[in-house]
Formats: C-alpha cells, structure tokens, sequence
C-alpha cells in the first residue's frame, strides 16, 4: 500500500516483510535439526557414539535459541514500525540472508569439534561461526539505522524519536563480542569461543526491549 505521492519514495506496510520474514525463521530453525543423526556406532556402542556427538547438541542449542531471539527481536522491532521504505526492505532482506547461513556454520562447528576441542579445524569452524553471527548483528545495525534516519515517517505513533537509535547499541555489542570471540578461539581457546556463543542468545533474550507502544493491533 502505497503512502506516498513520490514513486521513487514510496512506503508499505510490514505485513508482507513480517511474513516473508518468519518463513525464512522458520526454516533455518527447521535446517539446524538436520545435523542431528543418529552417530555411526558398532554394535552396543550407540550410547558412546550419542555422547561424542555432544557439539552437535550444544550447536543445535546455540544456534536455535539465537535463530529464536532474532525472530521475538523482529517481531519487536517491527511492532514499533508502521511503513517500510525501500531502504528498509533491503537492510531486512541483509537480515533474512544472514539469519539463513546460520545452519551452515552451524553444522561445520559441530562436526569439527566431534574431532576435538583444540584442533586446527575446530579453530577454523570458530573463526567461521563468529563470523557470520557478527555479519547477523551487523544487519541489524543496518536495519535500526535505515528507521531511525527516518523515524517521523516510519515509527508507530508513540514510539520515541531516537528508540530505534538506541538500539544500535546492542548491535554493535554482537559485534564486537562475536569478532572477539572468534579471534580468542583462533588464537587461544575454541572452547572459550564456544561458551560465548551460547552465553550470546541468552544476552540477547534477557535484553529485548519494549520499544513499541501501539494504540491499535498490529499483525
């Protein structure tokens, strides 16, 4: 729907970005589950096999609680957004491409670390996964910028002018903490590299904040 008399400055609604938007969620949640099979083992072995798997476990955990803090972050986000602009479709679609890699790195994680915990691969992994989350906060200090630069034309009425500003922040706390994490584990300890991983989702859920009031319901 169209708010504007300019062609070339035109805004719609979220319903479309919403929907598109959780069907990417919902099948990068779906893809994390494929890397778990069950291990090749002789026979009486299966409960040795289940338990060396264990990174596969933990990356699972990780990476689905983060694929999960990002979509109750977009809902959010998008709460306290009325109209999307064009610069705001493309910073969304950066989201939805990195939140998509995020099995990928996933899955190379787990397997190197089956391998061990302190190998020139598992290192590798970690450089890898630190990464492509860091580009994931990173899209989302894309997005809170293209609405904050036009906050009068795209926030919900009520919603503070500079909220979406503030939220910056926490973008670029992912950042940093992903990249260092990602240099300790390359340099010093994959294992210590991996507990900021899973630490990371937990941050990010506990910090989600209320950055929208709404007169009416919004889908």
């Amino acid at each position: 729907m169209s708010t504007a008399d300019d062609p070339d400055d035109r805004l719609s609604d979220t319903g479309r970005v919403e929907a598109f938007s959780d069907g990417v969620f919902a099948i990068a949640v779906t893809l994390l589950v494929l890397d778990l099979k069950e291990p090749a083992h002789a026979p009486g072995a299966l409960l040795d096999g289940l338990i060396r798997q264990w990174p596969a476990y933990l990356g699972y955990v990780a990476s689905f609680g983060y694929v999960a803090v990002i979509w109750l972050n977009h809902h959010q986000a998008f709460a306290a957004i009325k109209h999307v602009d064009k610069g705001v479709h493309l910073a969304n679609i950066v989201l939805l491409f990195t939140t998509a890699l995020i099995p990928f790195p996933t899955a190379v994680l787990s397997h190197a670390f089956i391998d061990g915990a302190d190998t020139a691969d598992a290192r590798t992994a970690v450089a890898l996964y630190a990464g492509v989350l860091a580009a994931m906060c990173a899209s989302w200090l894309l997005l809170f910028d293209q609405v904050n630069r036009r906050h009068g034309r795209l926030a919900q009425d009520g919603v503070d002018r500079g909220v979406f500003g503030a939220q910056r922040i926490r973008s670029v706390v992912g950042i940093i903490a992903y990249l260092a994490a990602g240099v300790t584990g390359v340099v010093w300890s994959p294992m210590v590299a991996l507990a900021v991983f899973v630490v990371m989702p937990a941050f990010y859920a506990v910090s989600i904040p209320g950055i929208g009031r709404r007169d009416r319901s919004h889908s």
